[in-house]
Order: C-alpha cells, then sequence, then structure tokens
C-alpha cells in the first residue's frame, strides 16, 4: 500500500480523466434525489411555521456544508481512491475501514439502489403507460447504467452530469412556476414560533431535522472516485463546497415556493407537495411534467450510486481484503469493471427479493455511524500531521466535534425509536469482523 504522503496524486491506477465540474455534479447528484420533491411536508409536520420550516432547511445547508469543510480537508490530506473508506483505514485500523465497506456493499448502497430503482421504475411506467412489469423496467434500467460505467469513467461521468444538469432544470421549473404562475400566495413569517421558546419546541425542531439531514446526504460519496480526478487536492475540495452550497440553494428554494404556493398547514397535508405545486400553476400538464422531473432525478442518483461506490469495493480488493477479481481494471478504459458488475447484480438480487425496504431500516444506524466516525479522522489525521492540506476545516476543532455530535445524536435517535432494527443491522456490521480477518488470512497464505 502506498504512502499517503508519497505522490499520492500519480499513485492511482485508474484512470485520471474527471475534473472540477464532473465532481461537482457528483456530489449534487449523490445528495439530490426524488426525496425534495416529496418530503418537505415531512418536515412541516413536525414544526408549523414557515420560518420553522425553511430555518430547518438552511441549518441542515448550514451542517451540511460544516460536514463539506471537513471532507474537503480530509480529501486534501488524503486524496486517495474509496474516500471514507481511505480516511478510517489511514486513521483508525484497516478493520474499521472494512466493516465500511462491507455494509456499504451488502445493504447500504445496494439496499438504497433498490428502493430508488423501483422508485425511478414507477414512475417511468405512469408516464409511459408501457404494459411491462416493474421489476423488468428496473433490470434493464440498471443493467444501462452499468454499462455506460463500464465503458469508461467519462462515459460515466457524463450521462451522471447530464442527468444532473436536467435535475436542476426540473427544478428550476418548480420553483419559477411556483413563483410567477401561483397568484394567492400564502407565506407569512409572522409568527416565527407556533409556540413559546421550550423544550418542546426545541423537540419538535430536532424531530423536523431528521428528515432534513437525511435529504442533504449523499455528497460524501463523490470522494470516492479521488483516484480518477485529474487533480484531486484542487478539486475536490472545491467541489464538495461548490455542490453542498448549490444544494442548499435548490432545497431552500424548494421549500419557500412550496410554502408560498401551499402554505405551512397546506404544505403539511399534502404528501406529493411539488406535484400540488405544478397542478396549481399549470394544471395536469404541469403534474405530468413534474413526474417526468422526479423520474429523471431518481435516475441521475441510481447514475451517480453506480459510478461512485464501486470504487471502495476495488480499494478493499486492491488491499487484499476482498476478492482480488474487485481490483481488476479493464486495459483500456482502466475502471473497476468487476466491482462495478458485481454491486448491481447483487442491487438487482435485492429488489427481486423485495426486502430494500426492510434494508433501509436496518442500515440508518450504521450509515451514520460511519458518517461521524469518518469525520472524527480528522482529529487523529491533524494529530499525525499527515499531509500538508491548502484546504483546512473553519474552526476546527470545534466545528467538526459540533458535526460529529449531530451524526451521534442522529445515531441515537434511531436507537431510540427502532432498536429492533438496529440490532439487526449492528448483527449484520458484526459479520464482518470473521469475514475481515479471513481474508487476510487468504491474503498472507
Amino acid at each position: 500500500m502506498n504512502s499517503p504522503q508519497a505522490q499520492p496524486e500519480q499513485s492511482s491506477p485508474l484512470a485520471r480523466r474527471l475534473g472540477l465540474f464532473d465532481a461537482t455534479m457528483l456530489v449534487m447528484g449523490g445528495t439530490v434525489g426524488a426525496g425534495i420533491f416529496i418530503n418537505p411536508y415531512v418536515v412541516a409536520q413536525q414544526v408549523h411555521t414557515p420560518a420553522l420550516i425553511l430555518g430547518a432547511w438552511v441549518a441542515g445547508g448550514v451542517i451540511a456544508l460544516t460536514g463539506a469543510f471537513i471532507w474537503a480537508e480530509l480529501a486534501d490530506r488524503l486524496p486517495q481512491v474509496g474516500g471514507q473508506y481511505a480516511y478510517l483505514r489511514e486513521a483508525y485500523h484497516p478493520l474499521v475501514a472494512f466493516l465500511y465497506g462491507w455494509v456499504l456493499l451488502l445493504v447500504i448502497q445496494t439496499g438504497g439502489m433498490a428502493a430508488v430503482t423501483v422508485t425511478f421504475s414507477r414512475y417511468f411506467l405512469e408516464l409511459t403507460g408501457w404494459p411491462v412489469p416493474e421489476w423488468l423496467v428496473a433490470i434493464l434500467t440498471l443493467t444501462l447504467l452499468t454499462i455506460a460505467n463500464c465503458l469508461g469513467v467519462k462515459s460515466g461521468s457524463n450521462v451522471q452530469s447530464a442527468l444532473m444538469l436536467l435535475k436542476i432544470l426540473a427544478i428550476a421549473l418548480l420553483v419559477i412556476a411556483g413563483a410567477l404562475l401561483v397568484h394567492a400566495p400564502h407565506l407569512s413569517f409572522r409568527p416565527v414560533a407556533d409556540q413559546p421558546l421550550s423544550f418542546g419546541l426545541l423537540s419538535s425542531f430536532g424531530a423536523a431535522m431528521v428528515p432534513v439531514l437525511f435529504a442533504y446526504g449523499g455528497w460524501q460519496t463523490a470522494c470516492f472516485v479521488a483516484g480518477e480526478l485529474k487533480e484531486p487536492r484542487r478539486d475536490l475540495p472545491r467541489a464538495l463546497i461548490l455542490g453542498v452550497m448549490g444544494v442548499a440553494l435548490l432545497y431552500t428554494s424548494v421549500n419557500f415556493i412550496c410554502l408560498r404556493a401551499l402554505g405551512a398547514t397546506g404544505l403539511a397535508q399534502t404528501h406529493t407537495p411539488a406535484s400540488a405545486v405544478m397542478r396549481a400553476a399549470m394544471g395536469n400538464r404541469g403534474a405530468i411534467m413534474i413526474a417526468l422531473g422526479i423520474a429523471i432525478s431518481t435516475l441521475g442518483f441510481l447514475s451517480q450510486s453506480v459510478l461512485t461506490a464501486p470504487r471502495v469495493y476495488f480499494a478493499m480488493a486492491d488491499d487484499g481484503v476482498f476478492f482480488r477479481q474487485l481490483a481488476w481494471l479493464h486495459p483500456r478504459t482502466r475502471v473497476p469493471v468487476v466491482a462495478i458488475t458485481v454491486q448491481s447484480l447483487w442491487t438487482i438480487v435485492i429488489l427481486l427479493s423485495g426486502s430494500f425496504e426492510h434494508i433501509l431500516n436496518y442500515v440508518t444506524s450504521m450509515d451514520w455511524i460511519f458518517f461521524g466516525l469518518s469525520a472524527s479522522c480528522l482529529f487523529v489525521l491533524r494529530h499525525r500531521g499527515l499531509g500538508t492540506p491548502r484546504t483546512r476545516m473553519p474552526g476546527h476543532p470545534i466545528t467538526t466535534a459540533l458535526f460529529c455530535t449531530a451524526c451521534a445524536a442522529v445515531v441515537i435517535n434511531t436507537i431510540y425509536q427502532f432498536p429492533k432494527n438496529t440490532l439487526i443491522g449492528l448483527a449484520i456490521l458484526a459479520t464482518g469482523v470473521p469475514v475481515y480477518y479471513i481474508w487476510r488470512w487468504i491474503s498472507r497464505a
């Protein structure tokens, strides 16, 4: 394994063909899915005034931007393929990194991809009216995206960037239509809160922050492809910060328009707020257009997932703690085609089994445990003086500690709300411990 201080930008066997624009689109594409078109009502059910609702989304953006600055410094110190996997390996122990990759492949990434693929299939069939089963559309979609990414990292990135631009266009259409064509705005910022400042108000705001933080998650997966950026130390930190700021702007704009068109009470009662806004603005044609936007958004999120996560499995195999075939690169395209294919095949298995909804319940706590652990790597790497970063986390260690505390709060809330699911998730995580040592033994033998 190469030392991270020994010219890390020249050490990757992967093809370095991505630039700042590609990386920024990956950051945004890994965050913006179908949720922003649907989930604003969940926040409005917890806090009941426009000021608090928008405040939750702004606060979520601030927390996400804090995380982006942390990851920007981590990426500058360790611009290696695998992102979080590399940070955990260097800061703590290869076992910790392996466990992250293990649950990423087994449930976190593939379970999420299965759910998103089904969502896309449903919207696609609703829009086209084709008499074909959902599972067939889902498999064909995954197959096409897998082929696109096996043709080369630039090919996969171009598809992802095009879909992200279409997502931005769909959100812009929603915002513009809601601002110009809805003539009975309900937005008022008074009163700021519907109850006096109390523990109950803080508890409600905390509950509202949970879906907000989930909506902002995913930007960190762009770090997986650090080994394929032309200038990772320069472009990846910039992409993280620019991408998260762009997502925060999109999310706040959507919620502002939903509140303007529907009001806080109407938003809380509408499970499909984006469709309601577009229907009010443009009738049924607007509802069809936003359904198309949601389909494109889910497809773009899926495309980003197919592109980024296999780089973690590649790094694991390259370290000798996973199937060595996953480290094989196509001699012409220099992409890990086996890792990409294995992830898509396992996603199809989960999809056909119908177990993805249960899996998503199991993995929430694990995902945020590793999120917090990855952020805490900054304390370790700074203490060791590893790397000479040009990008540094403002306000460290206080700001980094606050971000880790936010991650811990999500984990604690998940354990409290879903203790059974958390135990199942931890059991899945624990199975990786003997698997790691078996692979280490095989590798040494």
